[in-house]
Parts: structure tokens; sequence; C-alpha cells
């Protein structure tokens, strides 16, 4: 019977090893009533749904996946399982609109183009204010994805509620208000935009975008396209009119910051980068050489691009802020080791106006980006003309009480006294199921120990 105990026991603790070590996701996508998300001036086709995953961060990040045209909900949840695995491993949710009985999303009325016009958009953003609210949801951490009419979807979402979404990933989709042009409400489908017939100057777009939100001066989010060269339904020449749009809302140059090419699943890209005043990159475009309408989801990059690769933190992107601050005045280096002294920041570069110096700095030794200054003195910092946030110059003699480095586009000005921009990184680490599943297998086996004693101290007491 001993022997049968212990064969028992053995397996038992092997199970546990098991359970501990496969972990279970019993979450899916549940439908959401309109009354519960509170429907109201907006399509009665609309609906939502939404996967919460069993493991959901704290103010947890949400990802809003518009499906494309005629495509079942459970088809193109399928098609994003990068995204969804994502969700399991970091704790964002996903919202899933769906347009119910209609070929494609209405990107293409007054209406849908219209913060609040009670449009396909205004639904989807009804849909977010509930979940920020049910789910005590991070407003600084809203994303929109989807590719055909779901990346026209996402392009317009961007455009019309940018107080709303953060950032966009849209895969063979067009410039937002393309769609408007010879749009059939019937079948929610433009001829001349899918044909690549439309085309306008970037002024012309980008006044379109901000026509829809008129008012609107805050933060316009950022957005990753991508498209096929080869693309027979949505023609290649929208990637070029999305270019030109983006470029001129976001306020940056038509000719990128960088380009590259890389091969990814199959597919060969060619990516064109651009970067704001502060050295954030805000703008992707990916062209697949050869690639056709239906190429597939680049998780890992739309992952990477919202921040949503790894869990807790912050947005990547951080706010540049435009204001420009007057130069301070600084001492000279005596040698005695005086204060630092940091001048304040002047404008972004690229933001128009002269750049705005620190104080001037004493004599001495110039001190490289992320350097200690090599003699002591005050220290004086350039603000705006460098993004990455460079230091100044650093007085001779005695050594300086602190030193001011920019260490890069993503880190420079940490301290806020250089002309880079800020970036605060969140710790977040989510807790483990398995640490209960561990303690309860120790327990066990502090028991059957405690049990083999026992019996021993009998047997030697006989």
């Amino acid at each position: 019977m001993r022997r049968f105990q212990n064969r028992v026991f053995v397996v038992a603790s092997f199970s546990l090893g098991l359970f501990a070590a496969m972990p279970v996701y019993a979450a899916s996508v549940q439908a959401v009533s309109r009354a519960t998300w509170g429907a109201s001036g907006v399509p009665s086709y609309v609906n939502m749904n939404i996967y919460v995953p069993d493991k959901l961060a704290e103010n947890p990040p949400i990802v809003v996946g518009c499906h494309s045209c005629s495509t079942p909900l459970s088809s193109f949840f399928n098609s994003i399982s990068g995204i969804k695995a994502g969700a399991d491993k970091n704790g964002f949710i996903i919202i899933l609109p769906e347009a119910t009985g209609r070929n494609c999303w209405d990107v293409g009325t007054t209406k849908s183009l219209t913060h609040d016009g009670g449009g396909d958009t205004q639904a989807v953003a009804q849909m977010v204010k509930y979940t920020l609210e049910k789910y005590k949801g991070d407003p600084k951490r809203v994303y929109v994805m989807g590719g055909s009419s779901g990346a026209m979807m996402t392009q317009a979402m961007l455009a019309v509620y940018p107080d709303i979404f953060r950032a966009g990933a849209a895969r063979a989709g067009v410039a937002a208000g393309c769609w408007a042009d010879g749009f059939d409400a019937g079948q929610q489908w433009s001829n001349n935009c899918a044909g690549g017939r439309t085309s306008k100057s970037a002024q012309q777009w980008g006044d379109q975008v901000r026509g829809m939100f008129p008012g609107y001066t805050g933060h316009r989010p950022r957005l990753q396209i991508f498209h096929g060269t080869a693309d027979a339904t949505i023609n290649y020449k929208n990637q070029a009119e999305a270019i030109k749009e983006w470029t001129n809302v976001l306020e940056l140059s038509e000719t990128p910051t960088s380009t590259d090419m890389i091969t990814s699943g199959g597919t060969t890209y060619d990516r064109q980068f651009w970067k704001n005043e502060c050295g954030q990159t805000v703008f992707e475009a990916w062209s697949g050489r050869n690639g056709a309408h239906s190429m597939p989801y680049e998780a890992d990059a739309i992952l990477a691009f919202f921040g949503l690769d790894k869990a807790g933190g912050a947005d990547p992107e951080t706010d540049c802020s435009e204001a420009a601050g007057s130069g301070g005045t600084g001492g000279s280096g005596d040698g005695s080791g005086g204060d630092q002294n940091v001048g304040g920041a002047g404008p972004a570069a690229g933001s128009g106006g002269a750049s705005g110096d620190g104080g001037s700095a004493g004599e001495g030794v110039t001190v490289g980006s992320g350097g200690q200054p090599a003699g002591g003195g005050e220290v004086t910092t350039t603000g705006g003309s460098d993004p990455s946030g460079t230091s100044g110059t650093s007085g001779t003699g005695g050594a300086a009480d602190s030193a001011t480095t920019g260490a890069g586009s993503e880190s420079a000005g940490e301290s806020g006294e250089t002309g880079g921009c800020a970036v605060v990184a969140g710790d977040a680490t989510p807790k483990s199921s398995y640490a209960a599943v561990v303690a309860m297998g120790l327990a066990l086996l502090t028991l059957r120990r405690r049990q083999r004693n026992a019996r021993t101290r009998r047997v030697s007491c006989r």
C-alpha cells in the first residue's frame, strides 16, 4: 500500500510540474451588446466584439482591429494571430468592431469623415471610450490596425479621432478621405480611389484631414503603412498618396529620414522612415516587392511600433515641445568647480526660428555626447539645434558638480536639460500564476517528508 501511495505521490507531483510549465488561456472573443457599450447616434449595423486576455495588464493598452471587406470576424481574428499572442503575453485588450451585413467599412461619407459625425468611425470611438472606462484602460495607449478596408478605416480613425488614438498600422489601404472620390454608398466602394486615379498635393491631403476635426491642435498619431507593389485590388499608387498626406499632417518632409530593405516571411520590403524633430520615428512606409493585396500582417513590427512587444512601460513616442525657451546665463569657469548652470531649451530642430543656446560657457574642454567634463567650472547646455541633446561646453578648473549628457534620440535629454526629448521608461512585471502551483508542490513534499519521519520514529520506539 505504501509503495502504491509513493507512486501516486510521484505522479501527482510530476503532473503539478507539467501544469506549472503549461500556461492555459481560456480567453475568447466575446460579443458586447450595443446597449452595453453605449451605441448612440451611430449606424445600427456596427457591432462590438472584444478579446480580453486572461492576464490583463494594469491600466491595459487597447488595440482596435478592423476587418477587411466581407471578412467574417473569426477569419480576421485568425489572420492577426500574432497580435493575439502579444495580447496574451503582455496583457493588452483587442477591440474587434464589425460592420455586420455590409460589404466594407464606410470611410467615404461625410458623416464618417467628420469628428462625431454619426458614422462608422464614431461607433468605434464609442467602443474605445466604453473599454477605457470598463477596464481602466490607458487612454494614452490606444492603437488601431487593419488590412484593406480595415486599413482604410485605420487611416480614417487616425484622421477623425486623433484625440483618441496614439498610433496606427494599415496594410493595403488608402489615404484618409480618398474613398470619398466616387464613393458608391451601396457597395461602400470607390473605383476611382481603388484604381489609383485619385491624386492630390500634400497640402490638399493635409487640409482634408485637418478639416475632419476642425480646430484640433493636439498630438497627431504616428502611422505605419504597408502595401504590395503588385496589388490588383487597391492600386499601389495609393501608397504614394498616403505618404503625401501623412507627411503633411505630421509636418515632415516628403523625403524620408532613412531607408532600408529587409526580407520577412518571404516578402522583400523597401522601407522608408520619417523621424520628427526629437529623432523619434513617427511614420513608416513598407513597400512589398511584387506583393499582392493580402500580404501577411507583420505582427512583430506592428507590436514594436506600438510598443506592445513587451509588458508595461509607456508609448515609445514622447511628446516634443514646440515651445522655445530663452538661453540662460552661464558663468565662466574659474577653477573652483562652480555649480552647474543650464540654459533654457531652444526650439526643436526644424520647427523654425533660431536655436536658443544655453548660457555662455567657461573656457575649457568641449564635452562630447555622453561624456564627462575634462575640467571643472560651470556647465552649460545648448538646446534646440541638436535634437539628440548633445552637451555644451565645460569650463576649466575644478570638477563640475554635474554634466548633462545627450545619449541619443531615444534617451537624450533625460533630465530635460538638453535639446533632446525625454523618454519615461515604465517597469511593470506581470504577476505569475505559477508561484501558487510551485508552493503547492513544495507543501506536498514537506508533508510527505514529515509522514516518513513520523513512521521512522514509531519504528524506533518499538
